[in-house]
């Protein structure tokens, strides 16, 4: 019985881990928005968030262990702390900062005032963190998100398909999922903002990936600094916060100026599991 359902979790590995994604983060989500529409009055804390970030991940363990077993495990935690990358890979992980950085000093000598770098330390439903909001950012949204949707699916996507072909079912496999948090978190308003910007983020995250041989760690910090610089509450609708994103979607663009792999170091992909 149990390789019965191992042989079938392996040739629909990929399908397996979409819906185990969908529903380990959605049975956090789903809750909060009813809450939120008054269909429900449970008392739900709206922390209870930032677990949804984790269902990616699970799905990820969860599936790579029923397909791979403790082999398959390994590679995918060596994959999730491998920091042995080109330093430049690292100033890339981490260009989120610098970029706000740069926004910061252009505003400053546009509008005569610095923003409030402290208000980054302030997340929706949580107290204010300060520094120690970045980590938690690369924690949650960054490893929990990553270590699935490219630690996972982006290299078995990449068997047999471009690297933009993959980007592209990625990003709106990804959009999907982020679907309920419109009902509680986000305004129906920034959908069509929000939806560019995840998809110059998966040509990013697949470019860094694939250029670091398959650091899930590097795109993680990538990840988690983008969420400190415009994810905190006060960001939501600040300057240097659609400077940034709007830096990012220039930056998408250039990158795009290499379709076929995204990177000079070739596709990143995962052998011998029928997707």
């Amino acid at each position: 019985m149990t390789v019965s359902v191992s042989n079938r979790a392996k040739s629909h590995s990929l399908l397996v881990f979409f819906v185990l994604a969908y529903t380990f983060s959605w049975a956090v989500e789903i809750p909060l928005a009813l809450r939120a529409q008054g269909l429900i009055d449970a008392p739900i804390p709206f922390a209870l968030h930032y677990l949804a970030a984790y269902g990616p991940m699970l799905a990820a363990i969860i599936v790579t262990w029923f397909t791979e077993g403790r082999d398959g495990l390994r590679e995918l935690f060596r994959r999730m702390r491998k920091w042995r990358v080109r330093p430049m890979w690292w100033l890339v992980a981490i260009a989120p900062l610098i970029l706000y950085g740069l926004a910061a000093v252009a505003l400053r000598a546009m509008q005569g005032q610095w923003p409030d770098a402290a208000a980054l330390g302030q997340i929706d439903y949580m107290p204010n963190l300060g520094i120690g909001a970045l980590f938690f950012w690369i924690l949650t949204f960054g490893l929990g998100e990553e270590t699935g949707w490219r630690g996972f699916a982006l290299p078995q996507l990449q068997r047999g398909r471009s690297a933009l072909s993959t980007t592209l079912i990625l990003w709106a496999l990804w959009a999907l999922w982020h679907l309920p948090l419109f009902f509680y978190s986000y305004d129906l308003s920034v959908v069509p903002g929000l939806t560019i910007g995840l998809l110059a983020g998966a040509v990013t995250f697949t470019w860094l990936y694939n250029s670091t041989g398959g650091s899930i760690l590097a795109v993680a910090v990538w990840h988690g600094a983008f969420d400190f610089t415009t994810g905190c509450t006060a960001c939501k609708t600040s300057v240097t916060a659609a400077i940034l994103s709007a830096l990012v979607m220039v930056w998408a663009v250039v990158i795009l100026f290499r379709p076929a792999m995204l990177s000079r170091a070739g596709k990143q992909v995962v052998e011998g599991i029928d997707a």
